[in-house]
């Protein structure tokens, strides 16, 4: 029961949501594991849209082993769970009752709470926002896998509480010289950067960039070559129309190595075997 947690190194635009996402996905399918995606945004969720089509409002329990014709609102998402748990009535069990099903007993989707307006909601928010600790908690003792989108809007306490559960953590960054400065600069006095439960990704990443992934690995002087995940057009658009579950289901067909979107899956699969492997090894030494 692992807790992985996806940051970004400042506040940019590093394609940390669509990381996960991918990741997340691809375990799903190939990897026999029931696993959670938390969303902690407050801002119109990109999320929602690799997944789940504007108009669909009801929770579909639909998946690789076929349909069950069960529905439930799912309106709440966190926020819904947020008062059972204020209540002390939440449970593991209860949790997938305030998901959205991507696939059955394979993957789930819990949304954050919308953006308030008024001091009251604001307020609220703030209340919804302290029982995301609890909700992981409780999540890990249910999902084999749960995955953290950890967002800018969570108040700095909570969010370093979250870090400080998760079993790991991949710290996002962008293939431009500015951004990797910056993070090489923090690694020097963040204990976090330099802890074996974390894992360096650049999102969007292109491989004809003088910063390789060789390279940005000798700069920041990481033991072990960085994560990437390359910017893929089959990608970029399935996150869009709602396509994701779909594309990953076809690139498992893919044999082809001359393919264009073998760069993608196989970096992608790098990717899900080192943070497995990484759980692993961080498991070994307790």
């Amino acid at each position: 029961m692992s807790i992985i947690t996806f940051v970004n190194n400042i506040e940019e635009e590093t394609g940390k949501t669509m990381s996960l996402v991918a990741i997340a996905t691809h375990m799903a399918i190939d990897y026999n594991n029931r696993i959670l995606i938390i969303s902690t945004t407050n801002k119109k969720d990109k999320m929602r849209a690799c997944y789940f089509e504007e108009k669909q409002a009801k929770k579909m329990r639909l998946g690789i082993f076929g349909e069950n014709r069960k529905t439930i609102e799912t309106e709440n998402g966190i926020e819904g769970i947020a008062k059972m748990a204020r209540s002390n009535k939440l449970t593991p069990e209860m949790i997938t009752n305030y998901t959205r099903v991507v696939f059955k007993d394979r993957l789930e989707i819990l949304f954050g709470a919308e953006k308030k307006e008024n001091t009251e909601e604001i307020n609220n928010e703030k209340e919804i926002a302290e029982e995301y600790i609890d909700l992981i908690n409780v999540a890990s003792m249910y999902y084999d896998k749960v995955f953290v989108d950890l967002d800018n809007n969570l108040d700095e306490n909570i969010r370093q509480k979250i870090l400080d559960r998760s079993d790991l953590v991949v710290v996002n960054t962008s293939q431009n010289y500015n951004s990797l400065k910056i993070l090489k600069e923090n690694k020097e006095k963040s204990d976090l950067l330099k802890s074996p439960k974390t894992l360096i990704m650049v999102g969007r990443y292109d491989k004809f960039s003088k910063y390789n992934s060789k390279n940005i690995t000798r700069f920041l002087e990481e033991k072990n070559q960085i994560l990437t995940m390359p910017y893929n057009t089959l990608y970029f658009e399935a996150t869009n129309e709602a396509g994701v579950p779909d594309l990953f289901l076809k690139f498992k067909k893919l044999s082809d190595t001359e393919d264009r979107n073998a760069i993608f899956i196989e970096e992608v699969k790098r990717a899900t075997e080192n943070i497995i492997y990484r759980l692993q090894e961080l498991q070994s030494r307790i």
